[in-house]
């Protein structure tokens, strides 16, 4: 496998809207086992394709840091089809260095999607992994960590970033998806 290169913000592909998987083939399963070595190898506990640069609705999420592997979930062309109630966890992004940010959404989440097996699945979510489900669904919609916020903190961040040395590391103690 391969260990693809993360955007950063402000890349303008982050901004995009990924387009629908129309094949599922062996080339999406090769990008999403590329994905998920990605992630890992970033210490991230989630990733959409557009964050490597893909312009395609597929994510990678893994949120078990002790067992990799026992919560991956693929999915491709992925869409919550419900949600309820709410809850507040501090993100961080492997896209959006050095930041983290209170954000508040669904707690639970029911997602409709595809496999690598070309499988149409109905996947229930919550807390946690509803938030990382959701913060990668934001990628492939062109939204990143900082559209979330208010515009002064993007323009105090934006700020910060120009000061700060190009690729500087990951900050902040919020899990990185």
């Amino acid at each position: 496998m391969s260990i693809l290169e993360i955007k950063k913000f402000p890349d303008p592909v982050l901004k995009k809207h990924a387009a629908e998987v129309k094949q599922i083939d062996g080339r999406i399963a090769g990008m999403l086992n590329n994905m998920v070595d990605t992630m890992y190898t970033a210490n991230g506990i989630g990733l959409a394709a557009p964050q490597v640069g893909i312009l395609e609705r597929a994510i990678v999420v893994d949120t078990d840091t002790e067992n990799r592997g026992r919560k991956l979930v693929k999915i491709i062309n992925p869409e919550v089809t419900e949600a309820s109630g709410e809850i507040t966890i501090e993100e961080g992004c492997l896209s959006v260095v050095n930041f983290t940010a209170e954000i508040t959404r669904p707690r639970k989440i029911l997602v409709k999607g595809w496999t690598v097996d070309q499988q149409q699945v109905e996947l229930e979510f919550e807390d946690i992994d509803a938030v990382c489900i959701q913060h990668e669904i934001d990628h492939l919609e062109g939204l990143l960590l900082v559209d979330h916020i208010s515009r002064l903190k993007r323009d105090m961040y934006r700020k910060r970033l120009r000061k700060q040395d190009s690729g500087g590391g990951q900050g902040g103690g919020a899990p990185k998806i």
